[in-house]
């Protein structure tokens, strides 16, 4: 078949210079694997979503390949999809068939456009193995002194696996140089989506870069599902009073600016909002 046109969309912002671009891929069919990698592979943005109706009104099987490999999940290539959705037959509520669960979506017209709200799968945080925080500390040439103490490292999963690891200061946040193979390496041997780097400016709100060696990009400029991680990192760890919401910034430092709003409840899953702007095709 001859392969399908993408949209480009960039979530989390609400312009076209800022958030995270994702291709986005409504068909009638299932595409095979080969065709949906290979567009993701041309696409070359972090991720693609791809998506085809399921058997209920508003329900969607959603798959999600980086240029390099398929993810669980992917937070921004979902709130672009929703966005698109909405702009098609108007906002409403979606339900995402995801690798990785169930994924409500809710999207609803304001002045900035077209927002969107995820509801991630239940989430759950472990202890980073020493190897993993060894490995990657070398990779990312940081050190245990450069690390916040308040914050302690660990792996946190909200559809995808990320390790959190927070900076002791903005300035060694902004300072991102990284061995990619060996964060690759690394990261592919815990299974990990992407790396959360985090510096916490004030109670509830954070800074954010997140390196995506796995799927063959330096970094992501908005990450939703890390964001949805974190969440759930800070509600375990009692680093916030839920129910509670919190911003990250993002992309800031790649000059894509990005705004992830995370709602934290006291139990299960967490929430995170953003917009998504129509990019050129």
């Amino acid at each position: 078949m001859r392969a399908p046109i993408p949209l480009r969309y960039t979530a989390f912002t609400d312009t076209r210079d800022g958030g995270n671009p994702a291709g986005v891929v409504v068909t009638d069919v299932v595409l095979d694997e080969p065709l949906m990698q290979s567009i993701a592979a041309e696409l070359g943005y972090s991720e693609a979503a791809f998506l085809h109706p399921a058997t209920e009104p508003d329900r969607y099987a959603v798959r999600y390949f980086s240029p390099l490999a398929e993810v669980p999940f992917c937070g921004h290539a979902t709130i672009a999809a929703a966005v698109a959705l909405a702009e098609r037959v108007g906002p409403r509520d979606f339900v995402f068939q995801t690798r990785a669960g169930t994924v409500p979506v809710t999207t609803r017209r304001e002045a900035a456009g077209i927002q969107a709200t995820l509801t991630s799968v239940p989430p759950h945080l472990y202890d980073a193995p020493d190897a993993l925080l060894d490995g990657a500390l070398t990779a990312l040439g940081w050190s245990q002194r450069d690390l916040d103490p308040a914050l302690p490292p660990r792996v946190a999963f909200a559809g995808a696996r990320h390790l959190i690891l927070a900076a002791g200061s903005r300035e060694r946040l902004a300072a991102l140089d990284y061995d990619f193979q060996a964060l690759k390496d690394c990261m592919l041997a815990a299974d990990l989506t992407t790396v959360d780097l985090v510096w916490r400016e004030s109670d509830t709100v954070f800074h954010a870069r997140n390196p995506f060696p796995v799927g063959g990009v330096v970094e992501d400029p908005a990450t939703g599902a890390a964001a949805a991680a974190f969440g759930a990192y800070l509600r375990d760890l009692a680093l916030v009073t839920a129910p509670i919401r919190v911003v990250i910034h993002q992309g800031v430092d790649m000059g894509r600016p990005s705004l992830l709003n995370v709602d934290i409840p006291a139990t299960g899953p967490i929430s995170v909002s953003g917009g998504a702007v129509r990019l050129a095709d």
